[in-house]
């Protein structure tokens, strides 16, 4: 069996490097990966493939820095002439990004079969250019692979129930792996206090592209870090670094946020597990905080992680002062139980791979 993996950003570069590591068990399965180039600094991709052991990639599209219709239509033209050349037997996508929607109508329309790895997440907000990728590749995809009962539910009031397999979550299975063999290398070099200092991420247009949402944030992270002497570390994605270079921000903002080069996932995880508490507008980072039984502050209007609102262990903040301020004192004085399970048992890769050695008949 012929495996084409399609990767373009940081958290697929995660989830793939499970499944990659299966699939070199098995000697009657071929991979070949398409790195699409939608993450292209070294800490955002190169890092994460020699960290996690991932292949090099066969081809190297280094598409990237354009309007979301231009980056998608040039994946498509060009990820369609690897699968006419490579001729797979399925092609793997991930997620919700502009590579994971170009992977998918390249597929569909040359008739491979897609296996979508994250199926059924929404957040019902049609802003997200992330929420239009994931309905579309959910729609013309062959197998279905849910992190959770909720997104099995999501496909089928939508009328998919064909293929639909929950697996749990695959980032899990990545969690464990980093945590069990990797982790305790990279807690030797950590320059902040355990559990005295808050971890920030924020990497969404909709946050980073308007100056003033930013300055009323760091305006809030200033008066939090006043009143409970707590440091923000924020890793700073390549866009919003753009932004910040371009406009001149108050000294004191730093006095509280120590803004940092974008890490390796290695070294998120051990910011992630060492915060007092975690503010972002990542999917991927929810999760991580959930597992690393850290409190969340989601700087969104919505998530599609609802399991984790449910149990309490994730506030919805948006960028809104007033929730952000409570939110935290809530969290502050109050202790969060972390129920267990609730995507999975770590064990996602070797259900998505032995699902599809059945349908493709592999020994």
């Amino acid at each position: 069996m012929k495996i084409v993996t399609i990767v373009g950003a940081r958290p697929q570069f995660v989830k793939a490097s499970c499944l990659s590591r299966l699939i070199k068990e098995n000697k009657d399965i071929q991979e070949v990966m398409i790195h699409t180039g939608q993450h292209f600094d070294y800490n955002m991709s190169s890092s994460f493939f020699n960290e996690l052991e991932i292949p090099e990639p066969k081809y190297n599209l280094d598409i990237h820095s354009l309007s979301h219709g231009a980056m998608t239509g040039r994946m498509v033209e060009e990820i369609e002439k690897v699968l006419v050349k490579e001729k797979p037997n399925v092609v793997v996508v991930y997620g919700d990004t502009n590579s994971t929607l170009a992977g998918a109508l390249a597929s569909v329309k040359l008739h491979f079969p897609i296996c979508h790895v994250e199926a059924g997440l929404r957040s019902y907000n049609m802003n997200m250019p992330e929420e239009i990728n994931r309905i579309l590749t959910d729609h013309v995809s062959t197998f279905l692979f849910c992190s959770s009962e909720k997104a099995e539910e999501i496909l089928f009031k939508e009328g998919i129930k064909k293929n639909v397999i929950i697996v749990g979550d695959i980032m899990y299975d990545a969690f464990l792996h980093v945590r069990d063999k990797l982790l305790p290398k990279s807690l030797v070099g950590l320059p902040y206090k355990p559990k005295e200092y808050c971890l920030i991420t924020l990497h969404r247009e909709e946050n980073t592209d308007d100056v003033q949402k930013l300055k009323r944030l760091f305006d809030d992270l200033y008066e939090i870090g006043e009143k409970y002497k707590l440091l923000f570390v924020f890793p700073v994605h390549p866009r919003l670094n753009i932004m910040i270079n371009k406009n001149s921000f108050p000294a004191r903002y730093y006095h509280w946020i120590k803004f940092i080069d974008p890490v390796s996932y290695v070294d998120m995880i051990a910011l992630e597990k060492y915060s007092k508490i975690i503010l972002t507008d990542s999917g991927g980072v929810q999760k991580e905080a959930y597992w690393n039984k850290v409190p969340c502050i989601t700087l969104r209007e919505e998530t599609e992680w609802v399991e984790l609102v449910d149990a309490g262990v994730n506030k919805v903040a948006g960028l809104n002062r007033t929730k952000i301020l409570d939110t935290f004192e809530y969290l502050m004085n109050n202790e969060i139980e972390f129920p267990e399970g609730l995507y999975g048992d770590g064990n996602s890769t070797k259900k998505i791979l032995d699902f599809l050695k059945m349908m493709f008949r592999v020994v």
